[in-house]
């Protein structure tokens, strides 16, 4: 059933993916992370938060919010079309995981804010 909006400007779209990795992959993945973020914020992703699970040592989390489900789309669309994904940090990150999941829900901008707040990147 499709999320109704009372007032778009102040709802974000928010995606929370979850990555758990294989054994003794922890760092080299905080690494490979660390090399991608700026270019997904080059890209114009709003990068919210990124961090460790609090329950598992191998579990982490990325937090990025949109203005609408079609942003979302073009956005990652391009970025993880482009050479700079592609070429750079993409092999380092791919073969860490063991899986992952998305979660795509609608939060307010005061939620997403601390959010961020309470997660600096």
């Amino acid at each position: 059933m499709p999320h109704e909006r009372n007032d778009k400007a102040a709802m974000k779209l928010v995606e929370v993916r979850t990555y758990r990795l294989k054994p003794d992959c922890a760092e080299r993945f905080i690494a490979a992370v660390h090399m991608a973020l700026p270019l997904v914020r080059a890209s114009g992703m709003d990068v919210v938060a990124f961090g460790r699970s609090d329950h598992e040592h191998e579990s982490f989390f990325l937090i990025r919010a949109f203005d609408s489900r079609e942003q979302l789309v073009a956005q990652q669309d391009a970025f993880y079309g482009s050479d700079a994904w592609r070429q750079g940090p993409r092999a380092g990150l791919i073969d860490c995981l063991d899986t992952y999941a998305n979660t795509l829900l609608w939060l307010t901008e005061a939620a997403v804010d601390a959010l961020r707040a309470n997660h600096q990147v």
